[in-house]
């Protein structure tokens, strides 16, 4: 089937035909999976706790609060309802940190919480967990709170070890706090083992399967997600996010037709801006890399076309940004990417810096690519400014993938001014550094890979041999790309190796079989295959 814009339209449609089974949430017609947390509110609530939880494991935070706010109503004294509220305003733990806002209402929550008390001291460990987190939030800073709640939730689950909420919630708490520079992975696999044991007893629990999923979104180890991602979007198919997750494991191996109808449906079941634009990131890069870029254009026409969006937070703003830079730097535009401006005008850039350094970086290495020195020069030095930004609002992690940006803008510069060896050295420094840590979960993969754009760089500069090792090293952190097809293939030929060329160059034509453009990197590729 033809992955471009018909099937779009195919699948929107399909997905509003059972659209009414999301709007009768209460009417036996919603699937999020079955939870049981275990509570001392009134019996009459039970039903609607649990509903809460599993919304609160799939990441649908207004529809969270809500059911959460409406226990509370209906049994004042459940004070777990207040916690799970205080839980879900602080939205995607892998999108910390929070708001001033979030914070704020969190805080008021834990309060509500305290106040409303509970009928047994498991229930107040939980409430003091998650106050852990909001403590002296305006004193202290938010990599000490996250820790300190990880720590709480660690307590709470070896306090009460058959109470498999905590388990899970302590697990979702060490993946959240792993280091994306640390390369043994070693809170993420704690998190796995615990949640694996858990699958085993609950095949159908959604914050199984879904942190799962966030266990092994690193492309050392995601086969080991496999199954949960094929698992996951029919344990909870109501949900937009559950949808969208098995994607992340899809993208770390370069299925991109998977990936495709993960984020197709995740952006027809939404219900908010958050869930769309997150979803429309990863359907971008999917198409993308098949070569639809008539579909790759719809979904940027569909963005560009919001003026408003409803949500600020993190992950719209990385979309708004990433989206139009992707689309240009992946088919080699150098002028589109030019002219990438930071759209809507009026959206709260600034809260954002680190989304904004996306489509900086890519109108810097536009502009140096293309000879627009200028630019690329102004470009260089605003992503010094938001690296230093960072720096000092202490998000480190942040700083360094601006920094590693910034070190590409300058070493296109370097090539476009002759200084082949500093461009080099600037270009290796950016790739090394890239590989010593993680993408982000927000994003399907870098704008273009560091180690990739090595690989360009040197064949920029004559050295066909190299940049093979370079582009083959790309492709085990960032497989199936069609640029690392391309790159690779072009390496291999002019340094002769003409059986690994037209492996990689076959493997080009398989992957764009179904491409609704002829790009020239396509063109080429079927050039040198039809030779004798």
């Amino acid at each position: 089937m033809r992955l471009g814009l018909p099937s779009l339209a195919t699948v929107v449609i399909g997905l509003v035909a059972v659209a009414p089974g999301l709007a009768q949430q209460h009417a036996g017609h919603e699937k999020l999976g079955q939870v049981n947390f275990a509570n001392t509110c009134s019996p009459a609530v039970q039903a609607d706790l649990n509903r809460a939880v599993a919304l609160l494991h799939s990441f649908w935070w207004g529809a969270t609060i809500k059911a959460f706010n409406e226990v509370a109503q209906k049994d004042p004294s459940c004070g777990i309802a207040h916690w799970g509220a205080a839980m879900a305003v602080l939205e995607n733990p892998f999108g910390w940190p929070p708001s001033p806002k979030m914070l704020s209402d969190g805080t008021a929550a834990v309060g509500r919480a305290r106040a409303a008390g509970a009928k047994s001291q498991r229930e107040l460990d939980y409430i003091a967990a998650v106050e852990t987190f909001y403590k002296d939030h305006d004193k202290a800073d938010h990599r000490s709170r996250a820790v300190a709640y990880e720590k709480a939730m660690e307590q709470l689950s070896a306090r009460y070890p058959n109470d498999r909420e905590a388990a899970i919630f302590y697990a979702l708490a060490l993946n959240a706090t792993a280091l994306a520079t640390d390369k043994t992975y070693a809170q993420q696999l704690k998190a796995a083992g615990i949640l694996e044991a858990s699958f085993r007893e609950q095949p159908d629990h959604p914050g199984v399967a879904h942190y799962l999923i966030h266990s092994y979104d690193y492309p050392a180890i995601a086969e080991k997600g496999l199954g949960a991602a094929r698992r996951y979007a029919t344990i909870a198919p109501s949900a937009p996010h559950a949808q969208h997750m098995p994607s992340h494991i899809f993208t770390r191996r370069g299925y991109w037709e998977d990936s495709i109808r993960s984020n197709l449906a995740s952006a027809a079941a939404a219900d908010n801006d958050f869930d769309r634009f997150h979803a429309w990131d990863y359907l971008a890069y999917g198409y993308l890399q098949l070569g639809q870029d008539r579909a790759a254009r719809g979904v940027l026409d569909q963005i560009l076309s919001i003026e408003k969006p409803n949500v600020l937070n993190f992950a719209t703003a990385f979309a708004l940004a990433a989206i139009p830079s992707r689309y240009a730097l992946e088919r080699g535009q150098w002028a589109d990417a030019v002219a990438l401006a930071l759209r809507p005008g009026d959206f709260p850039w600034a809260r954002f810096p680190q989304a904004e350094a996306l489509l900086i970086f890519s109108r810097g290495v536009g502009a140096a690519r293309g000879g627009n020195l200028a630019q690329a020069r102004d470009d260089h030095a605003r992503l010094a400014a938001l690296r230093d930004g960072l720096l000092a609002a202490k998000v480190g992690y942040w700083a360094d993938q601006v920094d590693i940006q910034r070190l590409l803008v300058a070493g296109w510069i370097a090539r476009a001014e002759g200084r082949n060896d500093d461009a080099l050295q600037l270009v290796r420094a950016a790739a090394d550094r890239e590989d010593a840590t993680e993408k982000h979960p927000v994003t399907p993969g870098p704008i273009v890979p560091a180690r990739e754009l090595l690989g360009e760089l040197l064949l920029d500069l004559g050295g066909p041999a190299e940049a093979l090792r370079e582009f083959e090293a790309s492709q085990q952190r960032e497989p199936n790309r069609l640029r690392g097809y391309h790159g690779a293939a072009r390496a291999a030929e002019l340094s002769g190796d003409i059986v690994k060329a037209r492996i990689q160059y076959s493997q080009l034509v398989a992957l764009t079989a179904q491409a609704d453009s002829e790009r020239p990197e396509v063109t080429q590729a079927k050039a040198f295959l039809a030779k004798p």
